[in-house]
């Protein structure tokens, strides 16, 4: 499977489903990004099963700036639709490899249960 174009409404939709997705935040002006291009649509050729998806920072400001996107590229991770991963720079291929098997190894019902529990901390000192 090839990179996927996401947009404020695609990436809402997409978050809302099971599985994995990989999503890279970059703009054409961006030297790094354009280094890390050919890699990511590797990968996404490489793990068929795995969503990637790209934003074009300046197309989605809105949703870049909803994710706290400060730096380009970054790479985030979803499984399930819970972030794992976010880390600005670009990474070499075998360490997308090593990302790609850690995610897939998760124990999602460990994680989460983790997260409910975060929220919960959370509520209380809210409340």
């Amino acid at each position: 499977m090839s990179t996927i174009a996401l947009t404020a409404e695609t990436f809402d939709a997409l978050m809302e489903k099971d599985g994995i997705v990989f999503v890279d935040f970059w703009a054409a002006w961006c030297g790094p990004c354009r280094y890390f291009a050919p890699t990511f649509e590797a990968a996404s050729k490489k793990y068929p099963d795995i969503t990637w998806g790209k934003v074009d920072t300046d197309a989605e400001p809105a949703l870049s700036g909803s994710l706290q996107i400060q730096s380009i590229p970054t790479l985030m991770v979803f499984r399930d639709g819970i972030l794992l991963f976010a880390q600005p720079g670009a990474l070499p291929a075998s360490a997308l490899d090593e990302l790609v098997t850690q995610v897939r190894a998760l124990d999602m019902d460990e994680v989460n249960k983790n997260v409910e529990a975060e929220e919960k901390k959370h509520s209380k000192r809210a409340g």
